[in-house]
């Protein structure tokens, strides 16, 4: 029998058929899921994998970008696993469980789940999920130690082992897992959702192939990755043959009070580009180191961000070679901790990016995002109920001006498409009340379009004793400016306890900060760089900014002098 023929009309019917699988399973995740961060800030993504490789064929377009080259890491990392005899095989009805930050992961918190699909007793793809989980036990509630030195200290680490054996959840691991993390009992809820949602890729994958056929779908894979890779070298020739240096900050790794440097160089060569990270800081002692697997899928959510019309596959990465990063912070080995990679360093190593190619091709690129997930956790007992809880609460911050337009204000973080959960949803589920939900003034910064606001809250702890942490980033330095611009805001955080105001040492990182009931928290989030020359920016721009008071008079003086 000869080659399938895939005609382009059916390669891109196919195409989004395969994205319209993933989006349902992230959908179906959100909706059955317990946990806020998941139900409603949708911390989480759903994709589909080569069975042979891992290789990444098709992401929901609402799932974490981050995850995009994670997911295809960790599964990779299964099948190598299996044929090592390391892992059990996979059967019908089979789910795996993982969340080991060596084996192709990100941090503990981020579960993922993985599931053979088969076709006539073919092991055809694999579907895979990742969910932010509150809490997966460690020092601290919700698992952002800020100054754990190795990686126990940070939680429980799973290596793929099968939480579901032929449809039937394994109650002896289930009971290991709740033994080792807190408000275990409202895990379940998550579990059956991260579950159900692959189960609803199989149902929808499977009507895909019997509608199209399994060789057709397969030859749509093959060119869909070919594809990719061509239209992602397209791109890269609209760079400039040249190198391209950029360096970015961290505030501290939360143990040592230094600053981490991302030192990048970026080289086009003939249709592909090489991202050199030698120079960057080794590693550290706290908890900002970087697996491989995050620092690689940071460099291509940024060419995401860059090239978004390029199609989301394998192939898509095939011309991004990255190296340098051994003996870094960069490339973190067991028991070297992590749990701020994904959420802070992964945006430090995106902001790298950009300052490298705005250089390049301004025309694409913006000056740079705040740059932090904004990660605060807070855990205690209610009172009122009795009941355990694990809050944590995500923020938005400015996004960078960039060639015809300011930033946006408040958008969600560079490695993903996750929002803030709802207030009211917060104040129903916890002990707390937002005295203030409102942007960050002043926090853009100047260009001849201005960088976008972060986010200014407070909360207040209602009732009950809690311990609050924070793994969040640029309160050291502002989110850099392209071409002239100005930085944004710094990250700042607050605590008032019985009338007096705490900074942490640290500026955006701190753990066990004890709370009692009126006492407060307040951060307030950074705004975007600034693109371009300030002295270039249309004076009507500026009084109108001054008359919505985003600026005062004086702050627009100052700034736009």
């Amino acid at each position: 029998m000869g080659k399938a023929m895939v005609d382009p009309v059916t390669l891109a019917v196919i195409q989004a058929g395969l994205q319209q699988v993933c989006d349902e399973m992230d959908l179906t995740f959100s909706r059955a899921a317990f946990s806020p961060v998941i139900a409603e800030a949708d911390d989480r993504s759903d994709g589909i994998y080569a069975a042979g490789d891992g290789a990444l064929i098709a992401q929901g377009s609402k799932g974490l970008p981050v995850f995009v080259g994670v997911m295809q890491f960790s599964t990779r990392t299964l099948v190598e696993r299996i044929a090592a005899g390391e892992t059990a095989a996979p059967e019908p009805g089979d789910i795996y469980i993982v969340n080991d930050p060596y084996l192709g992961g990100t941090h503990l918190m981020d579960v993922r789940f993985v599931m053979p699909f088969w076709r006539q007793g073919r092991l055809w793809c694999w579907l895979s999920n990742t969910g932010h989980w509150p809490d997966t036990g460690g020092m601290v509630p919700g698992g952002f130690s800020a100054s754990a030195i190795s990686a126990e200290q940070e939680g429980l680490r799973l290596p793929p082992v099968k939480l579901f054996k032929k449809g039937v959840m394994d109650a002896e691991i289930w009971a290991i897992i709740r033994s080792n993390i807190r408000v275990s009992e409202q895990r379940i809820g998550d579990v059956k959702a991260q579950a159900s949602a692959l189960m609803v890729g199989a149902e929808r994958l499977a009507a895909l192939l019997d509608r199209y056929g399994d060789a057709v779908v397969e030859e749509a894979i093959a060119r869909m990755r070919d594809l990719a890779a061509r239209q992602m070298r397209a791109m890269i020739g609209l760079i400039p043959e040249g190198r391209y240096q950029a360096r970015a900050c961290l505030d501290s790794d939360g143990v040592v009070n230094a600053p981490l440097t991302i030192a990048l160089a970026v080289t086009r060569q003939g249709d592909g580009l090489v991202f050199d990270f030698a120079g960057s800081s080794p590693p550290c002692m706290g908890p900002m180191n970087s697996v491989r697997a995050t620092t690689l899928s940071s460099v291509y959510l940024a060419m995401r961000h860059i090239f978004p019309d390029v199609l989301i596959s394998a192939g898509a990465f095939e011309p991004l070679e990255v190296v340098g990063i051994e003996g870094t912070f960069l490339d973190a080995h067991y028991p070297r901790p992590v749990s701020g990679c994904a959420a802070e360093v992964s945006q430090r190593i995106a902001e790298a990016v950009f300052a490298a190619l705005v250089q390049a091709i301004p025309d694409r690129v913006t000056a740079a995002p705040a740059g932090t997930s904004g990660n605060f956790g807070l855990g205690g007992t209610d009172p009122e109920t009795g009941a355990g809880y694990v809050m944590y609460q995500i923020s938005g911050g400015g996004y960078g001006g960039f060639r015809g337009g300011d930033g946006i204000a408040n958008g969600c973080s560079t490695i993903g498409i996750s929002k803030a959960p709802p207030v009211e949803i917060m104040e129903q589920k916890f002990p707390v009340l937002y005295r203030r939900y409102a942007l960050h003034e002043g926090s853009g910064g100047a260009g001849e379009w201005r960088g976008g606001f972060g986010l200014d809250y407070e909360i207040e702890l209602l009732r009950g004793e809690a311990r609050a942490s924070f793994v969040m980033d640029h309160g050291r330095v502002g989110p850099q400016g392209a071409l002239g611009g100005g930085e944004g805001a710094v990250n700042r955080v607050e605590i008032c306890r019985g009338g007096e105001v705490l900074v942490p040492e640290h500026l955006s990182k701190a753990q066990d900060i004890a709370l009692a009931p009126g006492d407060r928290v307040r951060v307030r989030t950074p705004g975007g760089g600034g693109y371009g020359d300030p002295a270039r920016r249309d004076p009507a721009a500026v009084a109108e900014d001054v008359r919505l008071e985003r600026y005062t008079a004086e702050e627009a003086a100052r700034l736009w002098r």
